[in-house]
C-alpha cells in the first residue's frame, strides 16, 4: 500500500474521530452549563488537546495528494477552531461578538461532519472513462 493511500485512509478514521470529539464538546459545554462552572476547564482543555487532529489531517492530505478539495475545508476548520478560543476571549470587551462561540462550535461539526463524508469517495480510484464517449445514433 503506498503512502499516498494510507494517508488518505488516515484521512477519513482522523476526520471522523474529530466529528466524534466535537459532539463530546457539546457535551463538556453542557456539563459546564448544568453541573457546575468547574466543568467548562474540561471543555477548555479537550479542545486544546483534540485541536491537533486538524494538523494530522492536513498532513494527510498533503502526503495523500488530495488537493483542495480536502485541504481547503481542513484550513477552513482550522480558522473556524482558532475563532473559538478569539470568541471566548471577547467575552469581556465584546460578548455579543463572544456569544457568537457556540454558533460557531455548530459550523465546526457541519463542516467535520462533510469533510468526514466526503472523503470516502477520496478513498477509491478514479473511475476510467474511456477516451471515445460519442454514443452511436440508432
Amino acid at each position: 500500500m503506498s503512502a499516498s493511500r494510507i494517508a488518505r485512509v488516515a484521512f477519513r478514521w482522523v476526520a471522523w474521530v474529530f466529528v466524534a470529539c466535537v459532539i463530546v464538546q457539546f457535551f463538556l459545554a453542557g456539563l459546564g452549563v448544568f453541573a457546575g462552572a468547574a466543568n467548562f476547564a474540561t471543555h477548555r482543555d479537550f479542545g486544546y488537546t483534540f485541536g491537533w487532529l486538524l494538523l494530522v489531517l492536513l498532513l494527510a492530505a498533503l502526503v495523500g495528494r488530495m488537493g483542495w478539495r480536502a485541504f481547503g475545508p481542513t484550513l477552513l476548520l482550522m480558522v473556524l477552531f482558532t475563532l473559538q478560543s478569539v470568541f471566548v476571549a471577547l467575552r469581556e470587551s465584546l460578548p455579543a461578538i463572544a456569544a457568537l462561540h457556540p454558533l460557531n462550535g455548530v459550523a465546526i461539526l457541519g463542516v467535520a461532519q462533510w469533510l468526514a463524508r466526503a472523503s470516502a469517495a477520496w478513498q477509491q480510484p478514479a473511475a476510467e472513462v474511456p477516451s471515445d464517449t460519442r454514443t452511436e445514433a440508432a
